[in-house]
């Protein structure tokens, strides 16, 4: 019997009967409207539960031309100017998109301003600078003649980043939508009697799809449209600020936050660096105030009888899902966009009733890496089935509870092999949900935990989809680790130092020096270094890739480099030899798939006669093992996710383990993920690549061997 529901569809007005020919195809139980679109009084009268998408702080134009000082804010920082004489005039606005800022000059932003010799990175007196609000211009006297200055200063954002983005995409010609601050007490109340309208004006909608409270992610766009997007962090509280939020953060906390707290030399403070006491503390007072707003607006909800899911992409500072103010929002579901294993994983993973993917492509013309999608030299057939298969095989460790689409639906007519393979994508997401309904996957004996600066709260995260943060190593972990049959944990380095790590096989360090990944100035805590010495001399594995545990001004540079066997050498040991060695083929064979290319990082060398290295670049080691008392350390120079490397890794993580068939119910082929579910004695695998596979799976019963079609999904009894 085909199985049916657990999907969410675009529907849209003009096309009611594609949207409902298109439910009934795709077993649709629930049909949506889209930022764009409407639906019809046919579709909405129809069976089938409808969730219509609010954005709590875009379209009250009209209110805001009556309250301009409720427009939200973010520090900005001028363009570095370079003084030729003792005085010198920046304007500040130079170099950003005109449509998405204006000066907020009022007395109460004027206070927080700061102009900065940038040479020296002194702070200039407020009474050696002047602003004309009628230019735009900050002043500058008595300036030293070639040193370059810099302003930081409050803008009132005039465009939404995400209304801007969907202008341009889709080519909308309609009004600039602002976006609302409800920092002030009449934008709070506004807000409040809006949703109570809201609720009273759209009897027929079944759930209210938030999206998603009130702050949008850091988007700074310059007025170069060849090199429009300037700056994009996808976890950045920085278009939180303003002047009442810098008031009433002093009065909680007892001390001022400044602008160079947020500008911060014009680096930002982007969630790749680790973060400042400062800026967790502000962190926390926005999700704070995040939650407590936005829990009166879902209870509007529930008064009415009426389901509220998140949609944790756009506006979603401060709903941090694995925070410890998330729950206060008491949301019935939670939706995420997706590209990728790691992000599904993440969703799964939040304490939330309902856990939804909306899945890639969008049902628009341009993808958001700007190729053609549904439009000329598109093919949003292949291209779902390759975000697909990444999703799938973190799905068969920890399913979702439905799955969606969204978008313009018209624009499926001309792409009949998309929509058949949206119908075949959803038959596999069913029969997998239906086999972890009573059900969990065989997981090995392996307990990870992926350590760096953020712990919990950015649990199968960096700061973005994989194609905003493709060029960190542990994003690339993270989407391994999200199909393998283990036990994943993320922590930090307090959990480090404080609790116990017994529990854990395997402890996993990826960065570059300096992130918030590898930890930067964390590894000069000598606690947590001896602590974690401890957990691997007492039988633990810890492996490290790319710059792991790398910080100056330690004796080593890899703070763990006598557990890795590794160190790096920055130039201080230019003049000093570097040990000999040989590839440990019999173990290279056993680890690393055939085909497989491991980068080297310059600089790295042996630091211990016992490490064993499995491949390299040259003189430089790139996979190493290094035998610790009852541990190891591994070593791994770069990490690139795929099929082989991720095999790899799973392979020096089964080195933690003495466990008897720890091999069972492992794919022998990279390009093939199995999982066993040992209730119902299924057996299903997926063939992640565009050609045909087989696989031998080792089974308590002996081998199954298996043959898979290109992108297909098998199901086998054991």
């Amino acid at each position: 019997m085909k199985l049916t529901g657990d999907f969410t569809l675009p529907g849209e007005a003009g096309y009611e009967e594609l949207t409902l020919k298109l439910a009934k195809k795709w077993g649709a139980d629930v049909i949506r409207d889209s930022d764009g679109t409407v639906l019809s009084k046919e579709i909405v009268d129809s069976d089938y539960d409808i969730y219509s998408t609010v954005c709590v702080i875009r379209d009250h134009n009209e209110w805001l031309k009556e309250h301009p000082d409720c427009y939200q804010e973010s520090f900005l920082m001028s363009k570095p100017v370079m003084a030729e004489g003792y005085m010198l005039t920046i304007h500040l606005l130079d170099g950003y998109f005109d449509e998405q800022f204006s000066l907020n000059s009022s007395d109460d932003s004027l206070k927080y301003w700061e102009v900065f010799d940038r040479t020296t990175n002194e702070k200039i007196d407020k009474d050696k600078w002047i602003y004309d609000r009628e230019t735009g211009n900050v002043t500058i006297q008595k300036v030293t003649p070639y040193h370059f200055y810099t302003v930081n200063f409050l803008a009132f954002q005039i465009w939404e980043q995400i209304s801007m983005y969907n202008h341009v995409t889709n080519n909308w010609d309609k009004e600039h939508l602002a976006p609302l601050d409800p920092r002030n007490k009449e934008a709070e109340e506004y807000l409040i009697n809006w949703m109570e309208e809201w609720c009273i004006n759209h009897p027929n909608t079944d759930v209210v799809r938030f999206t998603s409270m009130f702050y949008n992610f850091a988007w700074i766009w310059s007025d170069d449209p060849e090199n429009r997007y300037w700056f994009s962090d996808w976890a950045s509280y920085d278009f939180s600020v303003s002047p009442k939020a810098l008031d009433d953060f002093e009065k909680e906390y007892g001390y001022a936050l400044t602008s160079e707290d947020f500008i911060n030399q014009g680096k930002l403070h982007v969630t790749h660096m680790p973060a400042t006491k400062r800026q967790l503390d502000y962190m926390e007072f926005t999700q704070k105030y995040v939650s407590t707003l936005g829990r009166k607006l879902v209870d509007i909800v529930h008064r009415y009888k009426k389901k509220a899911y998140v949609f944790y992409d756009d506006s979603w500072i401060g709903v941090e899902p694995y925070g410890k103010y998330y729950k206060n929002f008491n949301f019935d579901g939670l939706i995420k966009c997706v590209f990728s294993g790691y992000e599904a994983r993440l969703c799964m993973g939040a304490d939330t009733p309902v856990h939804e993917l909306r899945l890639h492509p969008y049902l628009f013309p341009v993808g958001l890496g700007g190729l053609p999608t549904f439009s000329e030299g598109g093919d949003p057939a292949l291209d779902t089935k390759k975000y697909w298969v990444n999703v799938r095989r973190a799905l068969m460790r920890d399913c979702v509870d439905r799955l969606g689409l969204g978008g313009y639906l018209h624009l499926t007519e001309g792409y009949p092999d998309f929509v058949d393979y949206v119908e075949e994508l959803l038959d596999e997401f069913r029969e997998l949900k239906a086999l972890q309904k009573d059900d969990k996957p065989y997981t090995l004996p392996v307990n990870v935990a992926v350590l760096h600066s953020w712990g919990k709260l950015r649990s199968w995260s960096l700061s973005g989809h994989f194609h905003e943060t493709y060029m960190h190593t542990l994003i690339h972990v993270n989407e391994a680790l999200s199909g393998l049959p283990i036990n994943v944990e993320f922590i930090n380095f307090d959990d480090v130092e404080r609790n116990d790590l017994s529990k854990f096989n395997v402890i996993i360090n990826a960065g570059k020096a300096g992130s918030a990944w590898s930890g930067a100035d964390n590894w000069k805590n000598a606690k947590v270094v001896s602590k974690l010495n401890e957990w691997v001399a007492k039988g633990g594995t810890f492996i490290g890739v790319g710059e792991p545990s790398a910080t100056a001004g330690n004796s080593h540079y890899f703070a763990m480099s006598d557990v890795l066997g590794v160190d790096k050498d920055l130039g201080e040991r230019v003049c000093h030899s570097k040990p000999a060695f040989k590839i440990n083929n019999v173990l290279r064979e056993d680890i690393i798939p055939q085909g497989l290319e491991t980068k080297k990082q310059d600089g790295v060398y042996l630091t211990s006669k016992s490490a064993m290295v499995l491949d390299a670049g040259g003189n430089t080691p790139t996979v190493v093992i290094n035998p610790f008392l009852r541990g190891q350390g591994i070593y791994l120079s770069d990490f690139t996710y795929s099929g082989a490397s991720a095999r790899m890794l799973l392979k020096l993580m089964l080195l933690s383990v003495n466990a008897k068939n720890k091999d069972n119910f492992v794919s022998n082929n990279p390009d093939v993920d199995v999982a066993f579910y040992p209730k119902s004695k299924k057996l299903v695998a997926v063939n992640n690549t565009d050609k045909d596979a087989q696989t031998e799976v080792k089974t308590e019963n002996g081998i199954v061997g298996i043959s898979l079609k290109p992108f297909e999904m098998r199901i086998v009894e054991v």
